[in-house]
């Protein structure tokens, strides 16, 4: 991570990067003082972080805006920190707090647009195609977040966020639609299009509580394993891919 903070640093640009403590290594500069909080009562401290670049030797100060966590995550952390070099006039801790906390949505996302979606082009094709896949694909999430929103209110938020299984849903979606096209043809889906708003919300919503939530519920997940012993990478030397290109000029 490193060469990734200095080589947007030096290109003038202005990031935001989730800062794990083994991947960017820096000398704090002074103590460690409190900001505030977030919008969820989360403590809020922003020491100054002096990082040293270690093929160069090159210097840059950012900020490292740490939030107190009310619950530890699944990993056992209980502080979350974040780098960034924007001036804390036009970024507040608080704010920065916040869109941390909103990009996991963002992630998600994009792991139902590759998994559930296949917006991703298996084969070696032309850009403009794989754009347009990707462009059809987030079309078909803004469906599915649709969807999820009427199993939200109708089922409730713990089932849509903890039981649902986005793969079964996707899947029946892919399979059904194609037979439904051969045998019902585009005659009995004309009424959709004369509804109203909020006709067509009451209608999701009377489909959405007919659900047989069994059928598309996650299985239970069996114990996690332990990961397996990381190799020491004290014998080897990070090289970044701009000095490989330097040396090759």
């Amino acid at each position: 991570m490193h060469a990734r903070v200095f080589g947007l640093a030096r290109q003038g640009a202005l990031c935001v990067i989730r800062h794990h403590g083994s991947s960017v290594v820096g000398q704090p500069q002074g103590p460690r003082r409190g900001v505030g909080h977030d919008a969820r009562g989360q403590a809020l401290y922003e020491p100054t972080l002096c990082l040293t670049e270690p093929e160069t030797g090159a210097r840059l100060v950012v900020r490292r805006i740490t939030g107190q966590l009310l619950t530890p995550t699944r990993a056992g952390e209980t502080e979350l920190h974040i780098l960034t070099n924007l001036p804390v006039a036009e970024a507040p801790a608080a704010q920065l707090s916040a869109l941390s906390a909103h990009r996991w949505t963002i992630e998600t996302a994009f792991h139902h647009l590759t998994v559930d979606l296949a917006c991703e082009v298996d084969t070696l094709g032309y850009p403009k195609a794989a754009l347009c896949g990707f462009g059809v694909a987030v079309v078909a999430y803004n469906v599915v977040a649709l969807v999820k929103g009427a199993l939200r209110a109708a089922q409730g938020t713990e089932y849509v966020k903890e039981q649902l299984s986005m793969y079964s849903l996707t899947l029946e979606v892919a399979q059904v639609a194609t037979g439904m096209e051969i045998a019902r043809g585009t005659e009995p889906w004309e009424i959709f299009r004369q509804l109203s708003t909020a006709e067509f919300a009451t209608t999701l919503m009377a489909i959405a509580q007919r659900l047989d939530t069994k059928k598309y519920t996650k299985p239970p997940r069996g114990p996690k394993k332990p990961p397996p012993p990381k190799l020491s990478g004290k014998q080897q030397t990070p090289v970044s891919t701009a000095r490989i290109l330097a040396m090759r000029r």
